[in-house]
């Protein structure tokens, strides 16, 4: 069964993530924020992370580059659902800064399920070819 670690500090999200996935046959281990995510992730083995990037006590992106230092080959999914005040502003683009930190896809809520299968299933298949090619 594939480990799924989801850290996030809204509990919606993270209920609505935990009942999707678990209906696909994922086994699935909420952590409501950046520490008691890293208490997870250093207690258990898990095949995929989906972490948000806006979370209190770990700032902008503090928790993608943490998460992605303790277990780079584990592929981890950013989220954001931050939006801006003003639309007419340049805004940074936040997903785009959490790939270069490590994540391996990005996904801006609200996402629907099949949106977030669709990016699981990209990121085991690729994570699945690395470590073939490894192994051979």
């Amino acid at each position: 069964m594939t480990r799924v670690l989801v850290v996030d500090d809204d509990p919606m999200v993270c209920m609505a993530i935990e009942i999707s996935l678990e209906r696909h046959g994922f086994e699935v281990t909420i952590a409501d924020g950046g520490d008691s995510g890293l208490r997870a992730l250093e207690g258990a083995g898990f095949d995929l992370m989906i972490v948000d990037i806006f979370m209190p006590h770990m700032r902008g992106f503090e928790s993608i580059r943490i998460f992605h230092e303790r277990a780079p080959a584990i592929p981890l999914i950013a989220m954001s659902g931050y939006a801006f005040a003003n639309l007419d502003s340049p805004a940074p683009d936040f997903l785009r800064m959490a790939l270069e930190l490590g994540a391996a896809r990005c996904l801006r809520k609200p996402f629907t399920p099949m949106a977030l299968l669709t990016v699981i299933n990209e990121c085991l298949a690729e994570a699945g070819s690395r470590f073939a090619g490894v192994v051979r």
